[in-house]
């Protein structure tokens, strides 16, 4: 009796993967126009080849190169994609869940959209930023470039000429004196502490937390950043959602593409709680000081939409209301900023001057004498 060899499981490559770090704009490149490939009925091979040919990323080109070879040893795309890491967590749910149910074109198409919103939020914040870190830092070297080498001529000249200087006075041209003794090691020293404090403030994986909690503590900006975390809650739950995928995955998907570690603990907490067979209600109720995270409205509307079944399109509608209450936020922010660094920038300069000036009005009132 003939017996019908085993099925063979795919040859797996020996070396290990390496992964691919890819930003969001090159990932939603990636997503966007391999779905529009697959939909032409092009193999995910070719494909593959064809995106490598047209992108200048090498690192994208390395990564694609991985996933061909992956591809033709077996792997599934999305074991692929993980292999890689040019992907993030919501795009490999996506494509996994896409090749079982035979959806795997329109779920690539959904990741695209989701990472160029993501990429949308997260562009937000920085463009309100931007601003205000430029004008300070132009100011700071201004003021450290008068500070350098006029100030100490002014205070010679004064020195020389006997007269008596206020405090004011006495303290800007003795800074001006220690930066032309010490500047060109000082100036160098603090502007590496300060590039030290910002990594550690908003670069360092394990205390970046830090920054982020100065940040929505920050008037203006801590309201900006509710909303874009609140209309990615809404935007990125509700897809995935409507894509398919249970809710408690969805929820924990969802605290990885959140930056924020107090939404993330929320989401977490929310996963864990839907997952013993509490409602959305009841969760949103359990946990503590829920109404600075999700607004009351927001949440009466999750509620409903969990008890009508419709919460996908729910969160969809949150997602669009809040998207447009963050662009009237950065609008507003960006406004109110302008003649707050005004304030700012003439406070130094008013400070500089006063300190010129009222030696000189004490040597013309001394030669009057």
């Amino acid at each position: 009796m003939a017996t019908t060899p085993a099925k063979t499981a795919p040859v797996r490559a020996a070396k290990k993967p390496h992964k691919y770090h890819l930003p969001l704009k090159e990932r939603e490149y990636f997503s966007e126009n391999l779905a529009l490939l697959l939909k032409a009925a092009v193999p995910i091979g070719q494909a593959l080849d064809a995106l490598a040919t047209t992108t200048r990323n090498s690192s994208m080109k390395k990564a694609l190169a991985a996933m061909q070879a992956d591809i033709e040893a077996g792997y599934s795309l999305a074991d692929s994609l993980e292999r890689s890491g040019i992907a993030g967590g919501q795009t490999l749910a996506l494509v996994r869940l896409g090749e079982h149910s035979g959806h795997l074109v329109e779920n690539l198409q959904l990741a695209a959209q989701q990472e160029e919103k993501q990429h949308m939020f997260r562009a937000k914040v920085r463009s309100a930023l931007l601003y205000p870190v430029f004008v300070l830092s132009l100011t700071l070297v201004v003021g450290l470039g008068v500070a350098w080498f006029l100030l100490p001529r002014l205070s010679l000249t004064f020195s020389q000429l006997h007269v008596k200087l206020p405090l004011i006075s006495r303290l800007m041209l003795n800074f001006g004196q220690f930066l032309q003794a010490h500047g060109v090691v000082a100036v160098p020293l603090f502007v590496g502490a300060c590039a030290l404090v910002g990594y550690i403030l908003f670069g360092a994986p394990k205390t970046r937390f830090i920054g982020l909690r100065l940040l929505y503590a920050t008037p203006g900006v801590g309201r900006l950043m509710q909303e874009v975390e609140i209309s990615q809650f809404g935007y990125l739950f509700g897809t995935l959602l409507e894509a398919g995928l249970p809710i408690i995955q969805a929820l924990t998907l969802l605290a990885t593409a959140s930056s924020a570690p107090q939404y993330q603990k929320f989401y977490q907490y929310l996963g864990t709680s839907l997952g013993e067979g509490y409602s959305i209600k009841d969760s949103l109720s359990r946990y503590p000081r829920n109404a600075k995270l999700l607004p009351p409205a927001v949440q009466q509307m999750v509620i409903a939409g969990e008890r009508s079944g419709s919460l996908s399109e729910v969160l969809l509608t949150v997602g669009r209301t809040y998207e447009q209450k963050s662009d009237i936020t950065t609008e507003n922010l960006e406004t109110i900023m302008e003649p707050v660094l005004l304030i700012f920038v003439a406070a130094g300069v008013i400070a500089v001057a006063i300190s010129v000036i009222l030696p000189i009005y004490s040597l013309v009132g001394g030669l009057n004498q």
